[in-house]
């Protein structure tokens, strides 16, 4: 006898998390998979190991260069000296070696102008920045590739978040893996800069949208006791399998073109979330198409075995038409609306600045493994694991503790742990210290995706978490090159993420609780 006035009213009669919603956690196994795939499989293309200016005169005498004479070396800033990877000494090597002389300063110098030798021992095979030499003068190739990639993915925010709430989340879905799934073959057979860099935009597009689209999709559907459980053990199981896994793949294969074919065919089969994956009921019921909403929850009250009397849809759509009717004499909501309003657009901005910091970080700590001075495959997989405890941290204690003071500890976790590398001189601890910070920062990126689900009311949710990404994709760009700052110092990365983190942790402290909240369904509610 409960009135049903809304789709978080049905959840009890058809089932807050039964066998269908169960099946759907399961769903998103494939999607976590693309996410990681689309996120990291760049790392792995575009790796670059210790290379020197190619001597023809050395190597007709059998031997290379740092067998015979060392390079011109360059000492970085809290570092020993290293090898130069662009310069050598200008001299007849064949009379060095004859007359058995030593390298000095008064030495001259020139650039690499006969190719370069690449020691593939770490990295095992050619990548397409080894491949094509995009070293030394080009060396800003790689990271530009990067930062297309972030730019196609603000294009794919706006796009493809307008294409799921006009037509549908299961349309937008569909439409985003298929685009990473012709990025990767673009990839895969580009034969010039332009053609990658057009190739990495592509798969811009399919990032992030990959997955959360499907993450909403599935958390719209559970109610609100089950909403944390569903929310981070998909990424707790799921995501972290598709991390850890991404570089023994790209090892087992050795090879960046067959790896990114690997990596991105699989997303093609996103065309049979037609006929598995349900719409959105409640962005159904939010464009008026109650009976169709209204037959996707007789389905799941079926599978779910429940009970339904017919007069509780009735009252589910008798309360649709009237909202329906009263929204139709107000102008159509859109994203803008979200600061429209004192406390929602007070908590939009905040949920922004937090996600820009966030994703900073998190971006900087996955690529500053290459840095920490092991094997890339090996610290990128011990770095990927924990996402597992991060995300078990958040199902067992999310909902005891709330969002807000998780967000905080967990950032502040971060900040601390970054900055605690500056006292250490030991590599290895330095390695434990910084993998450390990425388990808290992984767990602050978990909460900011729930979050903006929790704050962002269903009329607009898929435009405003696409926006509130946007920000982050903006952000992130700057990432790789924080990373790269690691050739002055190797202290410089890990302080300016540390740093980072601390804002962040005191920008978590201002929003609000929505600890046991009923997702708002307009922006009234939200307000």
């Amino acid at each position: 006898d409960d009135p049903v006035v809304d789709f978080d009213d049905m959840l009890p009669h058809v089932g807050e998390f039964g066998p269908y919603q169960i099946a759907l956690f399961f769903l998103t196994a494939p999607f976590c998979f693309f996410l990681a795939f689309s996120y990291f499989s760049q790392v792995f293309i575009t790796l670059v190991d210790v290379h020197t200016c190619h001597i023809p005169q050395l190597n007709r005498s059998g031997l290379n260069i740092t067998q015979n004479i060392p390079l011109v070396t360059n000492s970085v800033l809290g570092g020993p000296a290293t090898y130069d990877s662009c310069k050598a000494y200008d001299v007849d090597y064949e009379s060095v070696l004859r007359d058995g002389l030593r390298p000095n300063a008064t030495w001259p110098t020139r650039p690499c102008r006969d190719g370069w030798d690449y020691d593939l021992e770490q990295i095992r095979y050619h990548s397409a920045v080894t491949e094509n030499n995009w070293v030394c003068d080009e060396a800003g190739k790689a990271p530009l590739a990067q930062a297309l990639f972030f730019c196609g993915s603000i294009v794919g925010g706006i796009v493809l978040g307008y294409i799921a709430d006009r037509f549908g989340r299961i349309p937008a879905l569909m439409l985003c893996n298929l685009t990473g799934a012709l990025a990767g073959i673009i990839t895969t057979f580009s034969t010039t800069f332009g053609l990658f860099a057009f190739s990495r935009f592509l798969m811009g597009i399919a990032f992030d949208n990959s997955f959360t689209l499907m993450y909403i999709l599935v958390l719209e559907y559970v109610g609100p006791t089950y909403r944390t459980l569903v929310a981070n053990l998909s990424i707790a199981l799921f995501y972290t399998a598709g991390t850890t896994v991404l570089p023994w793949i790209a090892w087992g294969i050795s090879d960046w073109r067959m790896f990114s074919l690997a990596t991105s065919i699989p997303m093609a089969s996103v065309i049979l979330a037609y006929w598995i994956v349900p719409e959105s009921a409640r962005w159904l019921l939010s464009q008026g198409q109650t009976e169709r909403a209204i037959s996707i929850l007789k389905t799941f009250a079926r599978i779910n075995k429940k009970q339904v009397d017919d007069s509780v849809y009735k009252k589910l759509k008798t309360a649709t038409e009237e909202a329906m009717e009263a929204s139709s004499k107000e102008p159509q909501q859109t994203v803008l609306d979200l600061l429209r309003t004192p406390r929602l657009r007070r908590n939009t901005i905040l949920l922004t600045l937090l996600w820009v910091l966030v994703a900073v970080v998190y971006d900087g700590h996955a690529r500053n493994t290459a840095n920490l001075g092991l094997s890339v495959f090996l610290t990128f997989s011990v770095a990927s694991v924990t996402e597992l405890p991060a995300d078990l941290v958040l199902v067992f204690f999310l909902d005891k503790w709330g969002r807000r003071i998780l967000a905080f500890g967990s950032l502040l976790g971060a900040s601390v742990f970054s900055l605690a590398t500056l006292a250490v001189p030991n590599a290895v601890l330095t390695a434990v210290l910084a993998i450390i910070g990425r388990f808290c920062v992984n767990i602050t990126f978990n909460i900011g995706l729930q979050y903006g689900a929790e704050l962002i009311p269903t009329s607009v949710r898929a435009q405003g978490i696409a926006y509130v990404h946007i920000a982050g994709y903006v952000a992130a760009i700057v990432s790789p090159y924080i990373v790269d700052l690691a050739r002055f110092s190797q202290f410089l990365p890990l302080t300016i993420l540390g740093i980072l983190a601390l804002i962040g942790a005191i920008v978590g402290l201002m929003l609000p609780e929505t600890l046991g909240a009923i997702l708002p369904e307009t922006i009234e509610d939200g307000e």
